[in-house]
């Protein structure tokens, strides 16, 4: 964890993500500070529906002691083929180790799943935290107009076995 004073409990609970959680995920990801700008238009219209929750590896890190259960952060694993779809982490704990926590997480599930390799097409801002996380840049993905019109960094997390 950072020394930064954190505004959450020191108990994070990463657990699956319920249909219910839709509405928050969706928020998150398009509230996003790292898609501001520029990048705003490849969230505008994006949203985290309960089919996607349900038919993907989807977990949220919340703060076990916070009454409402505040969503932190979440990642969705896709497992054929095996793909980190989403990661995002709320801006105001960002830092804290949350995202960390999250990587750490799939990979455990990558694993038990027999997932030897993972591909991340990573958001441009978020290209230093995945190279922090272990992650290793394999190539690049070109823009696809109109719904990303710039070229993205291409990772790969390799899963141990251990």
């Amino acid at each position: 964890m950072s020394s930064r004073t954190s505004p959450i409990s020191q108990r994070i609970t990463i657990r699956r993500a319920v249909a219910r959680d839709a509405k928050r995920l969706t928020r998150l990801v398009r509230g996003s500070g790292a898609y501001a700008g520029k990048y705003e238009a490849a969230v505008a219209g994006y949203r985290v529906g309960s089919a996607y929750i349900e038919a993907h590896r989807t977990f949220v890190a919340v703060d076990a002691d916070d009454p409402v259960g505040r969503i932190l952060g979440f990642y969705a694993l896709v497992l054929a083929p095996p793909e980190l779809d989403l990661l995002f982490v709320a801006d105001d704990v960002q830092g804290l180790g949350i995202g960390r926590l999250l990587v750490a997480h799939m990979r455990s599930e990558a694993r038990a799943a027999g997932i030897d390799r993972i591909k991340v097409v990573s958001h441009r801002p978020a290209e230093d935290f995945y190279h922090r996380v272990g992650a290793v840049r394999t190539g690049t993905a070109l823009a696809n107009p109109p719904a990303v019109p710039w070229d993205r960094p291409e990772f790969e997390f390799r899963i141990s076995s251990e």
